[in-house]
């Protein structure tokens, strides 16, 4: 028994080390052609690359090979076509976390063809994919990933209304959401994640200049109509720990001061404040005036000591 546990250990260092140097070697592709029908039972793959190496074949002898792979990183591998995600979608159906950020060759037809078998995903990098991640495949993973709780959009702009509202309405687990840049979406996709996403914790809208008060005041209702888990949490001292703790809503221009405060009041985890902002304004100039609660404590009391000192 104890030399199987050190079987394990030894394999697993390797791994680590191979992971490493995939990152490191020049001849990427082939490194992964040879060493990968060697580790059948390979869980975790990061194949981060500073210079695009890694092509088709490698990506197919991994998902002919690596059958319980759950955790893998492809991320700015420019080379690949979708030749890749077919094949992990027959040979990686256990995927939980896929990485395919700044792949801009894969077309949305093949990441949805991906969705029909992967659908364990729990975390999705999807960000600078623009061919990829479009109204069409986000139908695709509100149906079939209803597991998501993590999914980056950063910068897809083919991503509008349509999309956002079926994956609010099919994956209703997710937790963070990155639809920075996603300059199509309006207050309906907000208003549809407030609705149906009541574990939501962090939501990027930096630079969807189409949202308005409208979306903020439905984040702020969603915590109302979700009172009885808030309760629950609330007798259980994890009250603050409940609903949104990050929101991007930088260059979101058309916001007023009174939405974003009463969303600020709502959730006593977006900060303002020094050293923890949470809730990120930048560019919008007209909410200075918006505050959380530390900063308003803060202030009361240095006003309380100011006086008293005098």
């Amino acid at each position: 028994m104890a030399y199987s546990v050190s079987c394990s250990f030894v394999s697993y260092l390797l791994i680590t080390v191979l992971s490493t140097i995939f990152r490191c070697r020049k001849n990427m592709n082939n490194l992964v052609l040879s060493l990968a029908p060697k580790f059948t039972r390979l869980q975790t793959l990061i194949l981060r690359q500073e210079n695009p190496q890694l092509e088709d074949n490698a990506v197919e002898t991994i998902s002919k090979f690596c059958h319980d792979l759950q955790d893998l990183d492809l991320s700015k591998s420019f080379k690949l076509s979708d030749r890749s995600l077919y094949a992990l979608a027959h040979g990686c159906p256990n995927l939980k976390k896929l990485n395919i950020s700044g792949c801009t060759s894969f077309s949305d037809e093949a990441l949805t063809y991906l969705t029909n078998f992967c659908r364990k995903l729990k975390i999705l990098n999807l960000c600078g994919c623009v061919k990829a991640a479009t109204d069409h495949a986000l139908q695709a993973i509100g149906r079939n990933c209803n597991m998501l709780q993590s999914l980056n959009l950063g910068w897809c702009d083919n991503v509008g209304d349509l999309g956002v509202m079926s994956l609010a309405y099919g994956c209703h687990d997710l937790r963070c959401l990155d639809l920075c840049g996603c300059v199509r979406i309006t207050d309906d996709s907000v208003i549809a994640l407030a609705n149906e996403c009541l574990h939501l914790r962090s939501l990027g809208l930096y630079y969807c200049r189409n949202i308005t008060d409208r979306a903020m005041y439905s984040l702020a209702h969603s915590r109302v109509k979700n009172k009885g888990l808030m309760w629950e949490s609330s007798m259980k001292g994890r009250y603050e720990d409940d609903g949104l703790k990050s929101l991007n809503i930088s260059q979101c221009t058309a916001l007023t001061p009174s939405a974003v405060q009463a969303l600020c009041d709502t959730f006593p985890a977006l900060h303002t404040c020094s050293g923890r902002h949470s809730l990120v304004m930048s560019g919008c100039l007209n909410l200075t005036s918006v505050h959380c609660a530390c900063a308003v404590q803060a202030h009361r009391t240095f006003n309380t000591i100011f006086h008293t000192a005098h």
